[in-house]
Formats: structure tokens, C-alpha cells, sequence
């Protein structure tokens, strides 16, 4: 009996999300220059069964490991970076559910993905709160808790079924309530007005008296050792290696359909020009580099999996994914600004017309790689290798009191 090997596997499973991604991407351009968000990409996944990609088979997903999903995320990022920004909690709080000791919530969350919910987030908040603060708050103790609280940069809530809500029980308590998108008290606002990744939709939450099922509610005192920081932050590498694969493509279209040349230039045409071929291929060389550096760290999670099967995993194991994790930031997000900037020396003024819309992979890049910033994760490693430092688990803002 033949066995597939792993890219054999991997081939065969991204043979069935490849026409999606293809769809996405013709009309990612479109979209950007009208800001129409991406609900009917998010549903095409959706009906694909791309958000079940994780969940195990029994459970009506296609029981893919993390590291097929990341490839899969790069290529969808390929398409348009945004989908992959807006799928991040959603993919993240499956992650979770995968190893939550609870069977029962393992069991009913794995069923919901895997018949097609899509998860959102509402995380962050704004002001002046101290630096671990977070306003919005569960109260009550029947058999329905009330959720209060106003969050920003919700990414994805507008495409969700559920979102997942960062609140507090108390002063100490914390964790993560999902709620139904729909549920009566919850208002999404399309009010995210970055530059970049325009259509992830990580605009205002609102939650209004909104009921909770106590058994929808996750807190961090349950939560043992795992890789969920490395996990999110590993999620806008992929997108930005996606990003960088569509700089390559879209320089080789560009330069491919060009036959006007500059007098000093070097070709009969820019595709014969040795400068311009030179160009293209820093490029490529550039986006293999990042998604080599990306997925050289999901490697890290994928040891993590395959030592949990067999018994219980060191802390040094989670130590270094999350240090490898930062290290991988600090190498992508470069070289991706670089290669998105460096797509323009393809050509002339023709490569800043509007309807071309390249620009958008430097707005995309520069947007996600303030996730966070570079200049704290090479301190955060260069501590831990100097001062032996624990890595950095917790990636939070607030005013410090």
C-alpha cells in the first residue's frame, strides 16, 4: 500500500483551495482601488471548507497539519494578503480549541468550525488603560453571564458568526467569551482607516448587555503551556511571505508586457534588459527568503504537535518557538519592505498608475509589519540570548502607571 509523501499530501490538499485562491486574486485589485470588502472571498473559503482545515476529519475538516496550513495561508496571502489577516482569529482560536483539555468544548467548538463558522476578534482597546487593563467586563453568575465593552481593530468581526471577546471577570480574571456576531447588543463598525490591509475590517466592536453562555467562555487560568503567541504572530508572517510571492508575480506580469524602453537602457525590450532580469530576480530571491525564514519557524510548532502526541513537552521546547517566532519578524518583515520597494525599479512612471494598485503590497507589508514592532522583538531576543531572558509571552499596549 503506497503512502503519500508529505509534499505529495500537501499538493493534494492545496489542489482543492487553488481555484479559490485563483478567484481571490483576480479580483483583489478591484477591490482594493473601491474598498469593496471581501465578504464573497470570505464566503467562497467559507463554502471551500478552507476555515475547517484544521479541524480533525471526524469533525467535518480536513485534518491538516499546522505546517499545511501555513503553506496554505502563504498562497492565499499570494492572492490577497487581507484574507489571511481577516482568518487569523478564527484559525487561532481553533488552534486552541485543538488541544483544550475540556473534551466537551474541544468537541462542540471543532463541530461548529467544522460545519462552517467563521470566528472573529474583538480584543483590543484604546485610552489610557494601564498595560495588561482591560475595560470590557462579564458580569453575573446564573446560566448567562453580560458582556460590556467597547473594542477597536475587531479584524475579521464583519465577515464572523462568532467573535471572540477579550473581557474580565472581576480585577484579576481574564479570558476570551464568544459571542454570536448577531447576538442582540453587539454593533461592528466599519471604521479601520489604515492605509494598509483596508479591507480586514478591523474596525469598532461594541457589546451592549449582550448574554454569554458561561461554557463559550475561555480563561487564561485554564490554559497550560503553549505556542499560541508564536501561533498569532507566525499568522502576518504568512501573509506577508504571501505578499512577497505576489510581488514576484506581479513584477514578472509587468515587466512580461512592457515593450517601451528607456534610451539608456540595457535590452531591446525590458523583458531582454539584463538590469530589469536583474531586478526580478532579487525579487524572487527576497520572497523565497521569507517564506523559507516563515515556515523555518512553523517547524518549530510542528515539534511541538508531534512531542505532545507522545508525552509532555519542556518549556525550552515553547521558549524556543516563540523566540524563533520574533527572530522570523525581524528577518520577514525587512526583507518584504524591501521587495515591495524594489518592484517599481522594474520600470518607469507606468508602475504608479492607480489602476495598477501596486502599491498596495508596500502599504499591506508596511501595515503588517507593525504587528509588532521590530524594534522590541530584536531587543526581547537579544535579552534572552545575552541575559538568558525568558521570551516575550505577552505582546500588549497600554500606558504604563
Amino acid at each position: 500500500m503506497s503512502t503519500l509523501s508529505d509534499e505529495e499530501a500537501y499538493e493534494a490538499l492545496a489542489a482543492r483551495f487553488r481555484p479559490v485562491f485563483a478567484r481571490i486574486a483576480e479580483g483583489a485589485v478591484d477591490r482594493e482601488l473601491h474598498r469593496d470588502l471581501a465578504h464573497e472571498p470570505v464566503a467562497w473559503l467559507k463554502e471551500a471548507g478552507f476555515g475547517a482545515v484544521r479541524v480533525p476529519v471526524e469533525f467535518g475538516g480536513s485534518g491538516a497539519s499546522v505546517s499545511q496550513l501555513f503553506r496554505l495561508l502563504i498562497e492565499l496571502g499570494e492572492a490577497d494578503s487581507n484574507l489571511p489577516q481577516i482568518l487569523r482569529a478564527h484559525f487561532g482560536l481553533l488552534e486552541e480549541r485543538l488541544h483544550d483539555p475540556d473534551t466537551a468544548a474541544r468537541e462542540r467548538w471543532l463541530k461548529r468550525i467544522g460545519a462552517g463558522a467563521v470566528i472573529g476578534n474583538a480584543t483590543t482597546e484604546v485610552g489610557g488603560g494601564a498595560l495588561g487593563a482591560v475595560a470590557t467586563e462579564l458580569t453575573g453568575d446564573g446560566p448567562t453571564l453580560t458582556l460590556r465593552g467597547t473594542k477597536h481593530y475587531s479584524t475579521g468581526s464583519l465577515y464572523a458568526d462568532w467573535i471572540a471577546v477579550l473581557a474580565r471577570r472581576g480585577e484579576e480574571e481574564q479570558g476570551f467569551a464568544l459571542v454570536p456576531a448577531d447576538a442582540q447588543g453587539v454593533t461592528r463598525i466599519d471604521d479601520w482607516d489604515g492605509f494598509g490591509q483596508r479591507l480586514t475590517a478591523s474596525g469598532t466592536t461594541v457589546l451592549d448587555g449582550v448574554e454569554v453562555d458561561p461554557d463559550d467562555v475561555f480563561w487564561f487560568a485554564d490554559r497550560g503551556p503553549s505556542y499560541m503567541i508564536a501561533f498569532y504572530q507566525l499568522f502576518h508572517l504568512a501573509a506577508l511571505s504571501g505578499i512577497g510571492r505576489a510581488v514576484v508575480r506581479d513584477a514578472v506580469a509587468y515587466v512580461r508586457g512592457r515593450e517601451r524602453v528607456f534610451s539608456h537602457g540595457s535590452g531591446t525590450s525590458p523583458a531582454a534588459d539584463p538590469l530589469v532580469q536583474q531586478v526580478v530576480g532579487r525579487l524572487s530571491a527576497l520572497a523565497f527568503s521569507a517564506e523559507a525564514t516563515t515556515l523555518a519557524a512553523v517547524a518549530g510548532l510542528e515539534s511541538i504537535n508531534a512531542r505532545r502526541a507522545v508525552g509532555e513537552v519542556p518549556q525550552e521546547a515553547y521558549d524556543a518557538a516563540e523566540i524563533a517566532a520574533s527572530q522570523a519578524h525581524i528577518t520577514v518583515a525587512d526583507t518584504v519592505l524591501r521587495a515591495a520597494n524594489l518592484l517599481f525599479e522594474t520600470g518607469g512612471a507606468s508602475t504608479v498608475q492607480r489602476g495598477r494598485a501596486l502599491d498596495r503590497h508596500w502599504r499591506n507589508a508596511r501595515t503588517l509589519a507593525v504587528h509588532n514592532p521590530v524594534i522590541y522583538k530584536e531587543r526581547v531576543v537579544g535579552d534572552h540570548l545575552v541575559n538568558q531572558a525568558a521570551p516575550a509571552y505577552s505582546w500588549i499596549v497600554g500606558v504604563k502607571k
